[in-house]
């Protein structure tokens, strides 16, 4: 059942986690909202106590910018993708590289976990998205189709599909059971810089044309087209239910949309530079941003 959206703004509580020394590309939160993961370009991966905003681990290894990191929905694994062309896999409890993935010829930009934690997908500059298997760190098949650099990959909630958004202005559906793309969704007019499935199958795709296309994907029908930011999109998410999503950009702001309308609801102030990613925490009750080394929940 949809419930009123300002039920979700009860709260402006703002807290800042501020260890970073670069630029905050990407962050995650456990599923039982008890960790928060950030990842900069200082090539570190930090790991925080939610509740406290005590740093747990400083995670090292990679040798370039940390471009995105994802906690496993089973919460037992994270995973991170560098400019330093590998994906690696830790383990929540003792901040340990599982595994070194190695396949990646340029910048890694995005990795994903598939919703049973058995998989994840990475995709960058090489313009392959690439499956591997979590277990044994194995290339379990490649898509292969766009014609730039990927920026963004997300997996549907049911699992069967990966959606990838590109600087060749597509995004591109593809089904985990093959290689070959299910659809090619054409209407941006610049480089698409994030994706993110609802719930409910609905798929929005962020672009630097400044506007924010939410899909069908499975027909490439355009429900909505939505305007506001006032610079490049960086980073979308639904929350848990799918009434709401949040979108970020290179406007320092913070929009927050009616995904049964189609209407800005509320734009929230807190940032204090360019808000490079956001996030919903499972739960839903919190909206976490990163930007130029800051870390903020509200």
């Amino acid at each position: 059942m949809w419930k009123n959206p300002s039920e979700y703004l009860a709260t402006n509580t703002v807290k800042y986690f501020a260890r970073h020394k670069g630029e905050v590309n990407s962050c995650a939160v456990s599923p039982d909202c008890q960790l928060v993961i950030t990842s900069s370009d200082d090539s570190r991966i930090h790991m925080w106590e939610a509740n406290s905003g005590l740093l747990k681990h400083k995670v090292t290894g990679h040798r370039g910018p940390v471009k995105s990191c994802c906690f496993s929905p089973d919460g037992s694994l994270f995973a991170s993708s560098s400019h330093d062309c590998t994906v690696r896999i830790w383990t929540v409890d003792t901040a340990e590289c599982l595994h070194t993935l190695t396949d990646h010829c340029k910048s890694v930009e995005t990795v994903c976990f598939s919703p049973d934690s058995k998989s994840i997908l990475s995709a960058g500059w090489d313009r392959l998205a690439i499956l591997w298997d979590v277990q044994t760190g194995e290339k379990l098949k490649s898509f292969n189709g766009h014609q730039d650099v990927i920026q963004c990959s997300t997996f549907s909630t049911d699992g069967l599909y990966i959606a990838t958004g590109s600087w060749d202005y597509t995004v591109r559906l593809w089904s985990v059971g093959s290689d070959t793309n299910t659809n090619v969704l054409k209407g941006h007019k610049g480089n698409v810089s994030c994706v993110s499935f609802s719930v409910s199958g609905m798929l929005a795709s962020g672009s630097w044309d400044k506007t924010i296309c939410v899909w069908n994907p499975r027909n490439g029908f355009l429900i909505f087209l939505l305007n506001g930011h006032g610079d490049w999109l960086r980073t979308l998410s639904f929350s848990r239910d799918g009434i709401l999503l949040a979108s970020t950009g290179h406007d320092k702001m913070i929009r927050l949309w009616d995904c049964e309308h189609g209407k800005c609801i509320k734009v929230l102030k807190g940032m204090l530079e360019m808000a490079h990613t956001c996030t919903f925490s499972p739960n839903g009750t919190l909206l976490l941003a990163g930007a130029m080394g800051i870390y903020s929940s509200h």
